[in-house]
């Protein structure tokens, strides 16, 4: 998945030269968070958020600010081809809520942490139908594939496989998304086999 595919490309931007007020009246009007602020040929010159535009507000009513005054001039920016987990890292890391995608200057669209988190829990079938059940395994290398096994012989369909943390170092939990199925059949199946179902839901 690439930033491309779940970016948002209908976007609001604003001028550098507009005001304070404008800038929160746009926010308001659209219900979002930051703006990107382009110039007349749609090129990032800078980027702002609801909280820059709310700390320089009362500044704004003693002197004539604009845009340009408190935006960011440099900001992250994501190109449209990124690898969606590598936008996602940058926002984590840099503790931001989104990133304007550009290429060759021109804005194309902003990847948000909703778009991503949309993005994810449509690749982890979570909006479907299903089931889910977590098992804990051994690290061996066969684990997986014996567990995956014990789940396909119960006609159970995977949507998908997550690997969750564990605090024991010589166990893993996976994660199985499963297509709507008769989910304590399945954790029978894997008890019999020998692992340890945490959890489960039908």
């Amino acid at each position: 998945m690439i930033v491309r595919q779940w970016m948002t490309k209908d976007i609001v931007t604003i001028s550098r030269d507009a005001s304070i007020q404008d800038a929160l009246a746009r926010m308001r009007q659209h219900s979002i968070r930051h703006l990107p602020v382009v110039d007349r040929s749609n090129q990032l010159v800078g980027w702002i958020s609801d909280a820059d535009l709310r700390g320089a507000l009362i500044a704004s009513m003693l002197e004539e600010l604009t845009v340009q005054d408190i935006m960011i001039h440099h900001p992250h920016t994501a190109p449209p081809d990124l690898p969606l987990e590598d936008a996602a890292r940058l926002i984590l890391e840099k503790r931001i809520r989104g990133l304007p995608v550009v290429e060759n200057k021109k804005l194309l669209g902003i990847i948000t942490v909703v778009d991503i988190l949309s993005a994810f829990i449509t690749m982890m079938g979570m909006l479907t139908s299903s089931s889910r059940i977590d098992v804990r395994s051994p690290t061996q290398s066969t684990a997986l594939d014996e567990i995956t096994r014990v789940i396909q012989d119960t006609q159970a369909e995977i949507i998908s496989i997550c690997h969750l943390p564990s605090g024991e170092v010589e166990d893993r939990v996976y994660s199985f998304r499963l297509n709507k199925c008769d989910v304590d059949a399945v954790a029978q199946a894997l008890r019999e086999a020998g692992f340890e179902v945490v959890s489960s839901i039908s």
